[in-house]
């Protein structure tokens, strides 16, 4: 399977329309402020964003103020943050690995940092000195390397001329690293959570926006913007990687020194979002590829292309997730994964046809 099969998308977007990314992120936030269980006039969102911002003074229901401002507008922004983030976390993954099964998620990379987010807030680790996001990006990291050197002592490395081997053999030490982690996180609330943190734990390890705060965005916002930079910064290196580290290398691309910064920089930007909102799958699987049918493989395109469809997916989902049952909002992960683990799908059997 190889990252350049939709080289030859039936659809190229230009430049000319950059313009309509910050209305789409806009409209994309305003929905989500907008729908819930309880509708909220836009006219009403206006009102609010203006007494907030600049002290306007319109006369608003206190109630709808409160939802709106305190609730609905964060949980949107940071759902966008997130999906911006696991979504070029999968595009570098992608390209780094020549693997289009790579992402957070299925790398292990989510799995070990809610083990190291889970290790900090219910075990107690690093006694008050050690952050939950650092936590999260302690776990991240291990676990990554532990599916590279798993990857490795399989007799398959990640990159080179083996391609199809390596690919499953990455794909297979992610999944073994997941469990591991899945299992490690499971051990820590077992033995060191009430029932009732086992319960929010475990309702927030399937993805979790109730408890967001402007906080949390405060946070998530620039670590989403770092992301991007960078890959942006890199977008020639990564569309040299897709040709395998030794093409990287003629170009005159330090494969090591880059490699290392882009998977650190994913790495973290998976652990800050995870740190906050819980394990969200698919969404770094599911948009590079639906993007790279849309803009095609070159990252000039595609680094930013994914970020916006990420974070309008994860709008998105949150929205479904708040509406779906009345009365009740679903974890933000089941909604991905209905969408997510179909395209998975169709992805083996597309690329069980190719070869």
């Amino acid at each position: 399977m190889s990252l350049t099969l939709a080289s030859n998308p039936p659809l190229r977007l230009h430049w000319h329309w950059a313009w309509l990314t910050p209305l789409v992120l806009f409209m994309a936030v305003m929905a989500g402020t907008s729908i819930g269980e309880t509708s909220i006039p836009m006219d009403t969102i206006f009102k609010v964003l203006a007494n907030q911002l600049w002290g306007a003074g319109y006369a608003v229901d206190r109630i709808d103020a409160g939802i709106v401002w305190n609730y609905r507008l964060s949980r949107a922004i940071l759902a966008g943050c997130c999906g911006a983030g696991l979504a070029l976390a999968g595009v570098v993954l992608q390209a780094l690995l020549r693997n289009p099964l790579a992402d957070p998620f299925l790398m292990g990379i989510s799995a070990g940092a809610s083990t190291g987010a889970v290790a900090v807030t219910i075990a107690g680790l690093g006694a008050g000195a050690v952050t939950l996001s650092l936590g999260a990006f302690a776990g991240a990291g291990l676990a990554f390397g532990l599916v590279v050197l798993l990857a490795h002592a399989a007799g398959s490395g990640t990159g080179g001329g083996r391609g199809t081997q390596a690919a499953g053999a990455i794909i297979l030490a992610g999944i073994a690293g997941s469990q591991l982690f899945n299992a490690l996180t499971a051990f820590i609330i077992a033995r060191s959570a009430s029932a009732e943190q086992a319960r929010g734990i475990m309702f927030w390890l399937m993805g979790n926006l109730s408890g967001v705060r402007w906080d949390d965005v405060r946070l998530g916002l620039p670590a989403a913007f770092a992301g991007l930079l960078v890959c942006l910064w890199h977008r020639r290196a990564l569309d040299a990687f897709t040709f395998g580290a030794d093409s990287a290398a003629s170009l005159g691309i330090p494969v090591r020194r880059v490699r290392g910064m882009l998977i650190a920089s994913m790495a973290l930007v998976t652990a800050v979002m995870v740190s906050m909102v819980g394990a969200i799958g698919f969404v770094g699987l599911v948009i590079p590829h639906a993007m790279r049918f849309i803009v095609g493989s070159r990252h000039t395109r595609l680094v930013p292309a994914s970020a916006l469809a990420g974070a309008v997916f994860l709008i998105g989902a949150d929205i479904i997730s708040r509406i779906i049952v009345p009365g009740q909002v679903l974890p933000i992960g089941v909604v991905t994964a209905l969408v997510g683990a179909p395209a998975f799908a169709v992805i083996l059997i597309r690329g069980s046809r190719v070869r």
